[in-house]
């Protein structure tokens, strides 16, 4: 799995025994920029990788490959145990989010397995998926990586209660429907670039 910029250059930075502010105070940038770049929530421009690699003392090409990771389509997932479903949710996200890297999956272990070797920016999870709960699965693609964006899905609104004790943005009452998708993409917790881009 090739590993993000954020966390490339946090590793590094660890392994230099640098804080954000004496890495920053190199770069004569604010903290909040290294804090942003290691959040995932900016990438610096190719002059600053450059200098970061100065300072860091490695080879340029090693930032600017991690660079070039976060520059793929975004990863979204839907899961849901009911393939019917699933066959006719994908082209409505398809049509919402044209520059996602789309993948479905019927069960929440190929899920899980998925983000184990790629970053997902998110995730429509069904709350029923068998005998796994999407409640559960949420929690554990959290785990996996804290920025991913959960929506639930679901037949049955009465969840949306128990869905709240849990760090989703978002839901959505099937079967779904393209405006609705839209308004949730609207309020991503974390933003995710080239959702709406056109491939």
């Amino acid at each position: 799995m090739d590993a993000t910029f954020a966390e490339t250059l946090r590793n590094m930075r660890s392994e230099k025994k640098l804080s954000q502010q004496q890495l920053a105070d190199k770069l004569f940038v604010d903290r909040s920029s290294v804090a942003n770049w290691e959040s995932g929530r900016r990438v610096p421009d190719a002059i600053l990788i450059s200098r970061l690699a100065g300072v860091l003392g490695v080879d340029v090409s090693v930032l600017l490959n991690a660079a070039a990771v976060e520059t793929a389509p975004p990863n979204v997932i839907i899961v849901d145990d009911e393939k019917v479903l699933l066959t006719g949710a994908m082209p409505i996200l398809a049509e919402a989010m044209p520059g996602a890297a789309l993948k479905g999956f019927a069960k929440a272990s190929e899920a899980v397995s998925f983000a184990r070797n790629n970053r997902i920016a998110v995730a429509f999870l069904d709350i029923e998926l068998g005998k796994q709960s999407g409640l559960d699965l949420c929690r554990t693609l959290v785990d996996i990586h804290p920025l991913t964006n959960v929506i639930y899905l679901t037949s049955y609104p009465d969840y949306s209660l128990e869905a709240w004790n849990t760090p989703a943005i978002g839901f959505l009452v099937k079967p779904l429907k393209i405006e609705t998708v839209r308004e949730q993409l609207g309020r991503l917790r974390h933003p995710v670039k080239g959702l709406d881009r056109q491939c």
